[in-house]
């Protein structure tokens, strides 16, 4: 329960940790919804999902990582055949051409591994901070920044953790609003809340644990608008 003194009025600093602990308490099992089991498979499962559900990626990947298991598979079929494999997804054939790559680049360079520092995953090609943000997270436990898809800069917005639009500046203020051992979490559940309640144009504001702390609520006549 909140403290009487906690509103939705109140700064940022204050509200953002109760808003956690709700979450956290009403989501216990908000994770990362990519099905994977290995680093390599978490790695293409994130660099498919750009633009895709998660829902069509597992689809996906579920036949896609029985037929090429491994990066030794991807490295050496033919990329016409990974395009089969993955056309059910959006923007395949930009997709296809950069796991293989990938694939190449790992056997080259990192023993077939896939490396743990975000430097070197951003080398990688088709590989932006936001996957790398996951692939270290999810299958290193190593967290150096926040994850930022469109459900999260929506709920940062929301709940007025910032006013940026650049996901960028908004992991920034996110990593600087909570402490770094929270950050996989403020990821998973801003995430999952985004997806069952706080959707982008009708919020289920009445249902919502958070809905008391939210400087947005429809429940309370407020809008996104600042």
């Amino acid at each position: 329960m909140n403290p009487p003194d906690l509103t939705r009025e109140r700064g940022k600093t204050l509200r953002a940790p109760a808003i956690l602990d709700a979450l956290s308490h009403e989501l216990p099992d908000a994770t990362i919804a990519l099905e994977f089991s290995n680093r390599w498979e978490l790695l293409v499962a994130t660099m498919l999902s750009a633009q895709s559900t998660d829902v069509k990626v597992n689809e996906v990947t579920r036949v896609l990582f029985r037929e090429l298991p491994g990066p030794e598979a991807f490295a050496e079929a033919p990329l016409e055949r990974i395009e089969q494999l993955i056309g059910a997804l959006g923007l395949f054939r930009q997709k296809a051409k950069n796991v293989q790559a990938t694939a190449r680049l790992l056997l080259e360079h990192h023993g077939g591994e896939v490396p743990d520092t975000m430097e070197e995953l951003l080398a990688l090609p088709g590989v932006a901070r936001k996957t790398a943000n996951v692939v270290l997270s999810n299958g290193f436990g190593v967290h150096v920044g926040v994850v930022v898809d469109t459900h999260v800069a929506r709920l940062a917005r929301r709940l007025r953790f910032t006013r940026e639009e650049d996901p960028k500046k908004i992991e920034r203020d996110l990593m600087r609003l909570f402490p770094q051992q929270r950050w996989l979490d403020v990821s998973d559940l801003l995430i999952h809340h985004g997806r069952r309640t706080c959707h982008a144009r009708r919020p289920r504001c009445e249902d919502c644990v958070i809905e008391p702390l939210c400087p947005s609520s429809q429940e309370a006549g407020l809008s996104d608008k600042r």
